[in-house]
């Protein structure tokens, strides 16, 4: 039988409405009597590992929903990815602290950390029950329809280029904005929700699912630029050519690996005025200008969809019904029905972990620089409601008389 102890952790890129998730196992562990305690560790599996941990059943109920409201990890974040060795050593803090539920709030990382834990527990005899619950802007966690922090997320990159798009019609050019995600186009592809107009921008998309060319770039640009005196694009921060190389590795001269190995691709402006300076050069359009979205995408304050919002409270939620009232580890899940509801499941941990869904081929139109009517229909329910609207004079043009047609 497990103890009444649960602890909660945060792991990975922070989102609009992770603490929705941990407010919502706080406040349904709260509805069983056999709960004792919530503990929060500090900055995810780190804080277990130092034993920095807070006692969260103290919370009032208030400042928990005013939390769960503010975007970013409330109990901090990390970037540790653990080994098998330091999952062992996470394991021996939860024995030694009686923990009974562990719950890690995280991505592809997070699953598989939880997935050690509970074989190390296993192995060990001990009764621990792991629960992963879904959180990435990425969109990539397999087994689900859409993950949390992804629709909030999807909703500023929707609206940030409908502004750029109208920034550019005011004053035509070219105009690249790159979007967070490494091997999924998910967030890059949601640009595309910030379209009115047949003419709006953003033009082209480029996501990682398919291979980058730069000759054929400069021939879409080009053609765009023809067809409509201005270029707007989209580019997913993971572009990569026919062998698998990041783009911004084959352009930048110095490139920056983070503590596992992975090139840095957030953190820095490089791939956008590298694409800009190849549309300057061989183009040779003068009004050229690249964004960076990098971190403001995750947890811009007052852009958030309430439905992502609802659905990171129920998850977290679901994940305190499964662990009291199921038999077994696993992730939840979020399943889509009807024209626009979902349930929750609860997967096998070996489901989820370590594994990366991509964009799926129904969702990419024939060139590759664009998404399909499948994508659009798939996405517009995840944004929420009270998206702003753009408009346009009607022009009704004054005969010349100066300078006649």
């Amino acid at each position: 039988m497990a103890s009444g102890k649960i602890l909660v952790a945060q792991g990975g890129g922070p989102t609009a409405v992770i603490n929705q998730s941990l407010a919502g196992v706080v406040l349904e562990a709260r509805r069983f009597p056999v709960i004792e305690r919530v503990y929060g560790a500090r900055h995810g599996v780190r804080g277990i590992i130092n034993e920095d941990m807070v006692d969260l059943t103290q919370e009032t109920t208030l400042n928990l929903e005013a939390v769960a409201n503010t975007p970013s990890s409330a109990l901090g974040s990390t970037r540790d990815k653990p080994d098998d060795k330091y999952c062992k050593e996470i394991f021996k803090v939860l024995r030694a602290h009686e923990i009974g539920y562990f719950f890690y709030i995280g991505g592809n990382d997070s699953s598989d950390t939880v997935r050690i834990v509970s074989l190390e527990a296993q192995k060990e005899g001990y009764p621990l029950r792991c629960i992963h619950i879904p959180k990435t802007i990425d969109n990539d966690l397999v087994g689900s329809d859409h993950t949390p922090g992804f629709p909030s997320a999807a909703r500023f990159v929707a609206q940030a280029f409908a502004g750029a798009n109208l920034d550019n019609a005011s004053l035509p050019g070219a105009y690249i904005g790159v979007v967070m995600g490494r091997h999924a186009g998910f967030l890059t592809a949601a640009s595309a929700l910030g379209r009115k107009f047949p003419d709006d921008g953003p033009h082209l998309i480029y996501m990682p699912e398919r291979d980058f060319s730069m000759e054929q770039f400069l021939a879409d640009v080009k053609q765009t630029y023809s067809r409509y005196g201005r270029c707007v694009v989209a580019v997913s921060e993971g572009i990569h050519d026919a062998s698998g190389a990041a783009i911004a590795t084959l352009l930048s001269k110095e490139v920056e690996r983070d503590a596992h190995g992975n090139v840095q691709l957030s953190g820095t402006g490089a791939l956008a005025d590298l694409l800009c300076d190849e549309i300057k050069e061989k183009l040779n359009i003068k009004r050229v200008r690249g964004d960076t979205f990098g971190y403001l995408q995750r947890s811009f304050l007052g852009c958030v969809s309430d439905v992502d919002q609802r659905e990171a409270r129920e998850v977290g939620e679901k994940a305190v019904q499964f662990a009291m009232w199921g038999q077994r580890d696993g992730s939840v899940a979020i399943k889509r029905n009807g024209a626009y509801s979902v349930e929750y499941e609860l997967l096998p941990l070996e489901a989820v972990a370590g594994k990366t869904r991509v964009m799926e081929d129904e969702f990419i139109n024939a060139g590759g620089t664009g998404v399909t009517d499948a994508f659009l229909n798939y996405l517009r329910p995840l944004l929420g409601t009270g998206l702003p609207d753009a408009h346009r004079l009607r022009f009704s043009p004054i005969a010349k008389i100066l300078k006649p047609d």
